[in-house]
């Protein structure tokens, strides 16, 4: 059975949204319906929603990809206000953040590999929680010496040192939790999604951060970031991710998962959109509604939230 969408707390100050698809495969039906709430959200507030590609992974962002998932957005209802924003285009962006995280003292280098971390949270006295436990943290100057020997570039990490971050998700509620040293730079040069993430939301004024549940544990991560860079915290609201007929999360073993599979079975993209909407309890009966129904049932949310 499909969870039914509810909204708590205050609105945020700014309801500015946005969607952040990484273009690497196709959107399936729970990225669209994701989509599609954090649209009707900031709509129904009377906010701008923007749009951006998260392409930080060269090897696996296509543009091809991105053009079929701004034309399946297009199709089911979506605008968005401003211009388009691709994470490959904003690395002066996130270098001027590892500046000023460097200067605060809050990086340094490490060289694990990533067995190496698994044998270390594996370890007895390893760390109570799956994180990175801090190993080149720790290192000598000789250890440094002798890593840099190796010829093998390291990533930046974050020193965290465990510190809690907390937040109150509008779905989820209250989240407080340690984070660990987490990559903001990758060995390769490429800068990691919790780092872009939070420069991008910041410089695009996002002020209410809507995306899929799957996301909800790295958002501690990005408060901590948030606040060690002097940044406004927005406010976030995790959307319960989609499920098969057998409770599990949507997958291609679920048969026809994508907009383009359900047009070819028959379906209008009006009447997949109501579908999807239907699922968390929102929007009106009839099968090919306008979006700005959504956008209505959305509201009255809203207004019994505040």
């Amino acid at each position: 059975m499909q969870p039914t969408l509810r909204l708590t707390g205050p609105r945020p100050a700014c309801a500015d949204g946005r969607f952040a698809p990484s273009p690497s495969g196709v959107l399936h039906l729970g990225n669209l319906r994701t989509a599609l709430v954090a649209w009707a959200i900031a709509r129904a507030q009377n906010a701008a929603f923007r749009l951006r590609i998260d392409d930080l992974d060269p090897g696996r962002s296509r543009r091809v990809v991105a053009d079929g998932q701004l034309r399946d957005l297009r199709d089911i209802g979506i605008d968005w206000d401003g211009p388009l924003i691709r994470q490959s285009e904003r690395s002066a962006a996130y270098a001027g953040a590892e500046r000023d995280l460097d200067a605060a003292g809050l990086l340094y280098r490490c060289w694990c590999t990533r067995a190496e971390i698994r044998d270390a949270v594996r370890a007895p006295h390893g760390p109570q929680h799956d994180g990175y436990p801090g190993t080149c943290s720790r290192l000598t100057a000789a250890q440094v010496a002798e890593r840099e020997s190796r010829g093998r570039p390291p990533a930046l990490r974050v020193r965290a040192s465990g510190a809690g971050a907390s937040f109150t998700d509008r779905i989820a509620g209250a989240v407080s939790t340690p984070v660990d040293d987490f990559v903001v730079r990758r060995g390769d040069g490429a800068y990691a999604y919790n780092l872009a993430v939070v420069i991008d939301d910041h410089d695009q004024r996002i002020g209410e951060v809507v995306r899929g549940a799957d996301l909800l544990d790295t958002t501690p991560r990005q408060v901590w970031l948030h606040e060690r860079l002097g940044l406004p915290v927005p406010s976030y609201a995790h959307v319960p991710l989609l499920l098969g007929d057998d409770g599990e999360r949507l997958a291609k073993r679920h048969g026809a998962v994508t907009l383009a599979e359900r047009v070819a079975g028959g379906e209008s993209p009006g009447a997949v959109r109501a579908a999807l909407a239907a699922q968390l309890g929102i929007g009106g009966p009839g099968a090919d509604d306008e979006p700005q129904v959504l956008v209505t049932a959305v509201r009255a949310l809203l207004e019994r939230a505040a």
